[in-house]
């Protein structure tokens, strides 16, 4: 059967467990198991035990850096809704020159024949809801999805989260697209709080629970 050991509680010096007194320092032993030892601990930092005959070696823990999201401020905010805007029209232009411009030249037909214009009226009544469903089924299945923001917005490595930073549903991203329009109604106040507030956050992201942060 091998022999056990156990260590000097003084000074650290291993000795057999049969052993009264340290054969290193000569303090009394005291019949303990051997401390799990430490793999490839940091730095050490060394410290004078009392008496000054001994050292004790104490091993500092390792420091973590945690760094924070990074989120987006107003201007980067503002260019990826710039790039939005220019993807949207590139989809508007087409269905105006489909459906609109045919009705409306009928439609100016009709003022010069001194008409009223009912068509041109009726057409603008449909895409305007149209228009509108395309422009929110655009942002709201974009940040839902797993790009988890416009095309704008993922061109400039921005994408949109919850407060926990996980990805938002699909009724969320419904929610936050229509607090815009209340962003918007304030004099575009909501939008501006971006600029000032401790996450950049604007009124629709308060509303709405959620984040814009930079990759």
């Amino acid at each position: 059967m091998p022999d056990a050991y156990v260590y000097c509680s003084r000074c650290g010096t291993q000795n057999l467990d049969t052993a009264q007194f340290c054969q290193k320092c000569g303090s009394a032993m005291a019949q303990a198991p051997a401390p799990t030892p430490v793999l490839a601990p940091p730095a050490p930092l060394a410290s004078a035990a009392a008496g000054g005959t001994a050292a004790v070696v104490a091993y500092a823990p390792p420091v973590s850096m945690v760094v924070g999201p990074r989120y987006a401020g107003f201007w980067i905010r503002l260019v990826a809704f710039m790039l939005d805007s220019v993807i949207l029209s590139a989809l508007f232009v087409p269905v105006f020159i489909v459906f609109l411009l045919p009705i409306f030249v009928k439609a100016m037909n009709q003022i010069n024949a001194e008409e009223p214009p009912t068509e041109l009226f009726q057409a603008i009544a449909l895409m305007i809801p149209v228009l509108l469903a395309i422009r929110w089924l655009y942002e709201a299945l974009t940040t839902c999805s797993t790009w988890q923001g416009t095309v704008g917005k993922r061109v400039l490595r921005l994408k949109v989260t919850d407060e926990a930073g996980n990805r938002i549903s699909f009724g969320r991203s419904t929610g936050r697209y229509f607090s815009k329009m209340l962003s918007r109604a304030i004099m575009s106040i909501g939008f501006f709080m971006i600029g000032f507030t401790d996450r950049k956050r604007g009124l629709h992201d308060m509303i709405a629970g959620t984040l814009v942060i930079r990759e």
